[in-house]
């Protein structure tokens, strides 16, 4: 009822909007924290994962030239934080690195995921960069301790290579991705974009005893209440790199979100 009450009347989303980032604001004050905020033009010596995804994909009926302003904002955003380290103790915030988008800095147009609908906005289509931050993450001993991600399904599978619901959503300022880093070791992520792909990398400054595996389980579509549905779970495997035994298995998501295309019409 009540997100249908500020779909219903804009000023009192903007309002809502703009409490929740005031909100943020003084929450990110908190002494306790210590955010990550240094970058290094070298990468650290032992590489943990890496990692691309499609500048360009198909997304429905959308602008094709939303997806070139996407490019743009997202090699902003990438410079903002490209080489970043998160020493032991630090947290990761995305939207402490990047800022607010806006058009002063650069930013256009680009898709925005927005009260369960597809949105042209200022900064869009950075989502792309919080996804790949997160499944790079999940490969490390780090922590997410905030993540985000949309509770419904907009565009039907197209060159997809993740399971679906592993991603990170991201808005500023009050819906962030945040990792903190529980080691005694330092990490750093690396970013930037080619012709086709963002592509990145995360960085440690030990070589780590674990590797990490993430798997889809139990996915299916299902249909209530006349909706279409889309449900699946992420799992996590942590595998002993010296003697290839599993030490721990977890599960890391549990997605169930509604679908927004015709199911029996994807071509």
């Amino acid at each position: 009822m009540k997100q249908k009450l500020l779909r219903l009347f804009p000023v009192l989303y903007r309002l809502r909007i703009a409490q929740l980032r005031l909100i943020r604001h003084f929450l990110n004050l908190n002494p306790s924290i210590t955010y990550a905020k240094h970058r290094v033009v070298h990468s650290l010596p032992y590489t943990c994962k890496k990692h691309q995804s499609l500048l360009r994909r198909k997304l429905g009926s959308s602008d094709p030239i939303l997806q070139e302003n996407k490019i743009t904002n997202l090699r902003i955003s990438v410079g903002r934080m490209d080489g970043i380290v998160i020493r032991p103790g630090e947290t990761f915030s995305f939207w402490k690195l990047v800022g607010k988008t806006t058009s002063a800095k650069g930013y256009i147009e680009g898709l925005l995921l927005s009260q369960g609908g597809v949105k042209r906005g200022v900064g869009g289509g950075i989502c792309q960069l919080g996804n790949l931050l997160f499944w790079m993450a999940l490969h490390t001993p780090l922590q997410v301790v905030e993540r985000h991600h949309h509770s419904f399904d907009p565009f039907p599978d197209d060159h997809r290579v993740l399971p679906f619901g592993s991603g990170a959503s991201v808005f500023y300022n009050y819906i962030d991705l945040r990792i903190y880093n529980p080691t005694q070791h330092t990490f750093q992520f690396r970013l930037w974009l080619t012709d086709e792909h963002l592509k990145g990398s995360v960085h440690c400054d030990a070589l780590l005893p674990h590797a990490y595996h993430i798997e889809e389980r139990n996915h299916r579509f299902l249909e209530k209440d006349g909706r279409n549905f889309r449900e699946n779970e992420i799992w996590r495997k942590v595998i002993d790199k010296r003697t290839g035994n599993l030490t721990a298995e977890e599960q890391m998501i549990h997605n169930f979100s509604e679908v927004k295309y015709d199911l029996f019409n994807t071509s």
